[in-house]
């Protein structure tokens, strides 16, 4: 049994997976593609990662068959609310690009993008919150933490990538 996920190993399962959520992130701020085989290409990554993140989340759980029966549902109602929050932060993402490439980056755009972004992390906080109770019901506090580790370093890694990425307002 695995009892530590060291950050090194660890991060050899994620690099293609996180490499993958970040071309999910949409918006590049200076390059532009066709927007047909932009959201085709999106698509398809969409689903090599949720694909990959299975995997690699149930390398990671070492479920038993009785939890991953209670467990899968979850995971799967989890990742359609964290689908979600994408979509925001890519919706805010693109907010931050055309006005970035437009040269139109004001005050009043700078403060809804902030505004935008800590609303989203707080959904996050409290998405994350609720999910920890369902989770401590079904499954031993150890599995339930792991899960939450699991996509804690995931999302840790897209947000560095996308700050690498995205200019400074």
């Amino acid at each position: 049994m695995k009892y530590f996920i060291s950050l090194k190993g660890f991060t050899a399962s994620i690099v293609g997976t996180s490499l993958l959520l970040i071309a999910l992130a949409g918006p590049r701020i200076v390059l532009s593609q066709d927007q047909t085989s932009s959201a085709l290409n999106r698509q398809i990554l969409r689903d090599k990662v949720k694909a990959d993140k299975k995997l690699m989340v149930a390398n990671y759980m070492e479920l038993t068959d009785a939890e991953a029966k209670v467990f899968w549902p979850i995971y799967d109602s989890y990742q359609a609310d964290l689908m979600a929050l994408n979509e925001r932060l890519d919706k805010n993402l693109q907010c931050h690009a055309d006005a970035y490439n437009d040269g139109k980056l004001t005050d009043q755009i700078a403060k809804k993008i902030i505004d935008e972004d800590l609303a989203i992390v707080e959904a996050e906080i409290n998405m994350r919150k609720d999910y920890w109770l369902k989770l401590n019901v079904v499954l031993p506090g150890t599995k339930a933490a792991r899960f939450l580790q699991i996509e804690d370093k995931i999302r840790a890694q897209l947000r560095y990538e996308l700050a690498t990425e995205v200019p400074l307002i």
